[in-house]
């Protein structure tokens, strides 16, 4: 018998025992004797706070403890870049451990309608992590694993994890700041919490502003659009290029309707709303336009060709090319 998946096993036994640790003592962490733990590591201090937030990261431990402990430790800038680095390092702990301990395991079982979800969640890549970073729809601590086992590619993760949690960071870490202003008083710690309660506000508004950037449609890749194409309920090809360019060199997809970008808020009529809409342009900048103008006007099933005719034309050359 191998012993790869006993060291699995022995791991995953592990982790849970360790986080079953974590969780059951969390309420004793006392942010006050923590704070002075750090701080007596003198210069080493930012890198000892790392480390320390990247494991209670992984176990689970509330990071909004460690976030403010890092503002009232290092001030709003400094404090927040730690804090950052913190977060996303034990981010992205959690989640190379659960891909290897689990994800070939999930790509397997999975089916359905959780696959499909899994799927989309993969398509979207960057852009499913800047999402959930900016509106955490999900704990952070869970959210680290639960997306290590899906196939989003790691450095996208990572960078996306640092660069879309920075606003949050900054607000909380601002208001560890000001605690610590607060207690050692002055005209300052008024101003100094003024701010941080601002910075809380803005960070409140942030998801609603996010969802409403938001495009409101599924992501196709050129192969799922052929696919679909081929099968008994294919979706309206809607493509939003210039006349020129519906007839120009990239052509276009056979049977697709053509409805410039600029005609299409006149021409809502000529598209169904009982069928889906794949919505096609050059690459996809103008098709996610089009996309929030339809479901501005009723149209719920609308999905978008990722990099539209650009990628349909490569993937007809290299199947070409196969043949």
């Amino acid at each position: 018998m191998k012993s790869w998946p006993w060291l699995r096993i022995g791991l995953l036994a592990g982790l849970l025992v360790a986080i079953g640790v974590a969780v059951t003592f969390r309420d004793r962490i006392d942010p006050v004797a923590l704070e002075a733990w750090i701080a007596g590591f003198g210069i080493t201090a930012p890198l000892v706070f790392v480390a320390v937030y990247a494991l209670a990261s992984v176990l689970f431990l509330p990071g909004m403890i460690m976030t403010l402990a890092g503002g009232a430790l290092f001030g709003p800038v400094w404090g927040t870049l730690i804090n950052l680095i913190g977060a996303t390092l034990g981010a992205t702990a959690a989640f190379l451990v659960a891909r290897y301990l689990g994800a070939d395991w999930v790509s397997r079982r999975l089916g359905g309608r959780l696959k499909e979800l899994v799927n989309g969640v993969e398509a979207e890549g960057w852009r499913f992590v800047a999402f959930v970073r900016l509106v955490p729809l999900f704990p952070y601590n869970l959210l680290n694993y639960a997306l290590g086992l899906t196939r989003i590619r790691l450095l996208a993760y990572a960078l996306a994890t640092f660069v879309f949690m920075a606003p949050g960071a900054f607000a909380y870490t601002y208001v560890g700041h000001a605690g610590r202003q607060a207690i050692a008083g002055g005209e300052a710690a008024i101003q100094t919490g003024l701010i941080a309660l601002a910075l809380l506000a803005a960070v409140a508004f942030l998801p609603r502003l996010v969802k409403r950037l938001r495009v409101p449609a599924e992501w196709l890749t050129v192969q799922e659009l052929a696919r679909e194409l081929a099968g008994h309920s294919p979706p309206v090809v809607v493509d939003v290029r210039s006349v020129e360019e519906f007839t120009g060199e990239l052509g276009h997809v056979d049977g697709a309707l053509n409805l410039p970008l600029d005609q299409l808020a006149n021409r809502l009529h000529e598209l169904p709303k009982d069928r889906p809409l794949a919505l096609v342009c050059h690459t996809d900048r103008r098709s996610r336009t089009a996309a929030k103008l339809l479901h501005a006007h009723g149209f719920r099933d609308i999905h978008i060709v990722r990099r539209g005719m650009t990628a349909w034309r490569a993937a007809e050359r290299s199947r070409h090319d196969q043949d």
